[in-house]
């Protein structure tokens, strides 16, 4: 118990932070809110005041002034809640607003080992959905939290002052409210955890299978997989069912003890009035009291349950905050102008986990290899040896646990990673393109790249041809990964994207595998004017379209059996002439029965 105590004031204090920045709107807000909260329980008092001093003894002068007065707390009520609403909630979404960039710059920052192992549906759930349960406690929760306590001491204040008896009888219940809310909190807190959990399971469910509905209706698995919703759907809509069960208890418990209290204070102020020991402008205050005093229970109640709310979706932003799995980088870089393009692996050694012996599960094992300026080299292997790893490791999306990846004589680790990572273009087989125009994806939005620079880059891989005949050119929207286009269209789109960015080092990871014939002519055309004088990396699979390699290094289980160029391996009889007469009996069989 007292850890939870010890966490939620913990959590409390984290998403208080958030409204520091903006302290002195803060404090205005709690002025507003505190004058408000005396207003309102000053209402009775003047009611009181008319009733026993002006019209139960028939005295007229004076009462308009107490009316004026009266309407006055009114209105002035009013204004001040006006404000207070205003700037609450401008508080609240400023604070929101600095947590949403906060989550996604730490998102943008991870290395892709924090994606490996993450569910993109769980974090859309956490910049979104949990980032929007904090935004009505930061908008409002806190200062309506402190004005509704202050309102109950005013209101007690009042009540004591008039009378402590009835004060006491309208207290009385307290204890049976104490028990009701800790009853509450205890079992709503594990049940919001549970709620936001069910709904990440849910985001994470429809993000895969939307993205995935072609092979969902290829295998015709759309029964199955409906089965599998309506599972994840049943245990979120039972999390959603219990946390209203317990909020349909808490409710009417509230208001049938607020009730009780009610008819305490009728019951004994009654009496009391009847004999003369009370006033009735007294008794017709303390009713009014009476309600007023458990209107900002009620509210904090439901300041409570967003609350817990809150705090279940502050565990799990913070939780994702915490874990920091960024790459390091050096505190103050000197980054050549540009690269030469010499790369150099020195005994690399990489796992992308371990084992469950707690060794690693070597992907890679002591790669050593060394490509010159303007070289362009070529990596081959089977499925799993290795070979886009290697790539990976250059571009530094992950860090090797041993040895060195060099360019230019200078440890990668040296470089800032945006540096490193734009003297570097990288130009993968399957494509991603962002909703927007041509221009939009090749440049992302940097304003060094005109759309004369995309124009030309266009014309110097041959996909001008295509663009241009498209209904805007280079203005054309794409839509959401590029559906509007081919695949081979896609893929001449990242060429230009990376020869748009004018890198010293260009990386093809299967590049030209999931296009046409025809395309790939063009693009292999255009890469040898592309390629001229920049150190060039390959990864491929149809070893014919890397014969005039510079160097073909061959991996085989993350080790690297052979290197040389393609006559040099095919004489030595190894590993990649087996992989190459392979391939060349496969291209015969393909013709014959052509």
């Amino acid at each position: 118990m007292s850890t939870d105590k010890g966490l939620d004031r913990k959590l409390l204090r984290r998403i208080i932070g958030y409204l520091m920045p903006y302290k002195h709107w803060v404090i205005l807000a709690f002025c507003l809110v505190l004058l408000a909260s005396f207003l309102g329980p000053l209402r009775p008092w003047l009611i009181r005041l008319a009733i026993d001093q002006h019209i139960v003894s028939g005295e007229l002068d004076g009462l308009s002034l107490l009316i004026y007065a009266l309407i006055g707390a009114i209105v002035l009520e009013g204004i001040l809640g006006y404000a207070n609403a205003y700037f609450t909630q401008w508080i609240g979404q400023q604070a929101i607003y600095d947590v949403r960039v906060r989550v996604f710059r730490h998102v943008q920052r991870q290395s892709l080992s924090f994606f490996d192992r993450t569910p993109i549906g769980r974090l859309i759930t956490r910049t979104t959905s949990d980032v929007e349960a904090l935004a009505d406690v930061l908008s409002a929760g806190i200062v309506v939290i402190m004005g509704d306590m202050f309102k109950l001491v005013f209101i007690a204040a009042f009540m004591f002052s008039l009378n402590w008896v009835l004060a006491i009888v309208t207290l009385c219940v307290m204890p049976f409210m104490l028990l009701v809310t800790m009853w509450f909190k205890r079992n709503v807190r594990g049940q919001y955890r549970e709620t936001r959990k069910q709904v990440a399971r849910l985001n994470s469910f429809m993000q895969e299978h939307v993205t995935g509905m072609l092979i969902v209706q290829l295998f015709g698995r759309e029964k199955v997989e409906m089965e599998r919703f309506e599972k994840i759907n049943d245990a979120h809509q039972t999390a959603q069912l219990k946390t209203v069960f317990y909020h349909s208890l808490f409710w009417p418990a509230v208001d049938i003890i607020a009730s009780t209290a009610i008819g305490f204070v009728l019951w004994t102020g009654g009496v009391s009035a009847i004999g003369g020991a009370l006033t009735v402008g007294v008794l017709i205050a303390f009713i009014q009291y009476c309600r007023q005093f458990f209107e900002p229970i009620r509210n904090l109640s439901e300041q409570f349950n967003l609350l817990q709310g809150a705090m279940a979706g502050a565990e799990r932003i913070f939780d994702v905050l915490d874990h920091d799995q960024s790459l390091t980088e050096v505190d103050k870089p000197k980054p050549p102008a540009r690269f030469e393009g010499d790369i150099t692996f020195d005994n690399v050694w990489f796992a992308y986990k371990n084992l469950d012996d707690g060794t690693p599960d070597w992907v890679l094992r002591g790669v050593s290899f060394h490509i010159g300026k303007g070289q362009n080299a070529a990596i081959v292997g089977a499925t799993g040896s290795g070979k886009t790893t290697i790539i990976s490791l250059l571009m530094r999306f992950y860090d090797i646990q041993k040895g060195q990846i060099l360019i230019d004589g200078q440890d990668i680790r040296t470089f800032r990673l945006k540096y490193l990572r734009w003297r570097i273009g990288l130009v993968l087989q399957d494509v991603f393109l962002f909703s927007g125009s041509i221009y939009r994806n090749v440049s992302l939005e940097n304003p060094a790249i005109s759309l004369k620079q995309v124009q030309e880059a266009a014309r110097a891989i041959g996909a001008n041809q295509f663009i241009e005949q498209l209904p805007e050119q280079y203005h054309h929207d794409v839509r959401e990964r590029g559906v509007s286009l081919s695949q081979g269209q896609k893929q001449l789109i990242s060429f230009i994207r990376v020869l748009a960015h004018d890198p010293d080092i260009i990386v093809l990871d299967e590049a030209t595998s999931s296009i046409d014939t025809e395309t790939e002519h063009i693009i292999q055309a255009a890469l040898e004017r592309v390629l001229q004088g920049r150190t060039s990396l390959v990864v491929a699979h149809r070893l014919s379209t890397i014969r005039h390699a510079d160097a073909i290094l061959v991996l085989h289980k993350g080790i690297l059996r052979e290197q040389g160029t393609h006559d040099e391996l095919v004489a030595a009889g190894g590993l990649y002439q087996t992989l190459y007469e392979l391939q060349y009996q496969e291209q015969e069989r393909f013709v014959e029965v052509s």
